[in-house]
């Protein structure tokens, strides 16, 4: 399934949805719904979560909802803990690709089985990356840059949040494509990066678009393109790869899951509340305030986007020969 078409689930999937939210109380008596988020709070995982948390009880009849943040081993740590929870556990997942595709391939033993020990509830929202440059940098288009680099493979560092990232891995892929050897420079988190990148310590950086966006705009660094099929409403300005010269396209995303042992019933409960919540008109917004794209999917729908996503990225990553 194209980036495109999970957004516009969000609409395909409308009025019917909210004409069959959740009866009043459906889960209410199960307790509390914990939403466990496997990184620190602040990152946009954790963004998502609270977005979706804030408006997610009123939609299972008063439920409260809390988020937990269980940072750890790059997002495993949570994913191990729950792996094993028990069917009357009120409990979901956000994750994203690293956690729930890229680790599994990269590491002997992840701790869990994502296909076997986690299911799919509904996706929240999609991200594109972008590349950006340096100030300094004198490149404005990504052409620009490719030639740069090609003449002055000394500065072919690459930037990235974290090594094992998606971002890490977009970065390999736009190298490959596009015939430049690049040495990854992984760092904790973004913050330090673009501090990095601003301050002219590394001469590129790849990372998702939305994080980039507010220094771009500020005129501290400059994206030079964008990831995603179509260019991206919050900054139309900007080509895609493709547009600018390199033909391929990516994207990630932040999903709920719930542990195997959750009963179906509750799944598809979930899922129809969190999807409720993905098409009220506040949340959208909220969403657009933060740059990010809104989805509502079903668990069906998003299962099959999460095999599509595997079968993109497991051969990148793979061939990458990265090892943890």
């Amino acid at each position: 399934m194209t980036h495109t078409t999970r957004r516009q689930l969000l609409l395909a999937t409308g009025a019917a949805s909210l004409a069959s939210a959740l009866p009043l109380g459906a889960l209410a008596q199960e307790g509390p719904l914990r939403i466990v988020v496997p990184y620190a709070p602040g990152g946009s995982t954790d963004r998502v979560a609270r977005l979706v948390a804030d408006k997610l009880g009123a939609r299972l009849g008063g439920t409260t909802v809390l988020v937990e943040n269980r940072a750890g081993a790059g997002g495993r740590l949570a994913a191990q803990q729950l792996r094993g929870a028990a069917p009357n556990q009120n409990v979901l997942l956000m994750a994203n690709p690293a956690v729930m595709v890229v680790a599994p391939l990269v590491f002997k033993d992840a701790g869990y089985d994502p296909e076997k020990d986690f299911q799919p509830v509904s996706q929240a929202n999609a991200y594109e990356f972008g590349v950006a440059v340096g100030a300094g940098v004198p490149v404005r288009e990504l052409n620009h840059l490719l030639a740069w680099l090609r003449a002055n493979p000394e500065q072919a560092n690459f930037g990235v949040p974290a090594t094992g990232s998606l971002p890490h891995f977009f970065g390999l892929m736009v190298g490959e494509k596009a015939g430049v050897k690049a040495q990854v420079v992984g760092y904790r988190g973004s913050g330090p990066l673009l501090t990095d990148l601003m301050g002219g310590q590394v001469p590129v950086a790849f990372d998702t678009f939305d994080t980039l966006l507010p220094q771009h705009e500020a005129g501290k660094i400059r994206i030079l393109a964008v990831s995603s099929a179509k260019r991206s409403p919050f900054a139309p300005a900007i080509p895609t790869f493709r547009e600018a010269g390199l033909d391929l396209s990516a994207d990630g995303w932040n999903t709920f899951f719930a542990p195997a042992s959750t009963p179906a019933a509750r799944v598809e409960q979930l899922g129809q509340a969190i999807r409720a919540v993905m098409q009220d008109p506040e949340t959208v917004r909220r969403f657009q305030e933060a740059r990010m794209a809104p989805v509502a999917s079903t668990p069906a729908q998003t299962r099959a986007s999460l095999a599509a996503y595997r079968a993109q990225w497991a051969p990148v990553v793979q061939k990458s020969g990265y090892q943890p």
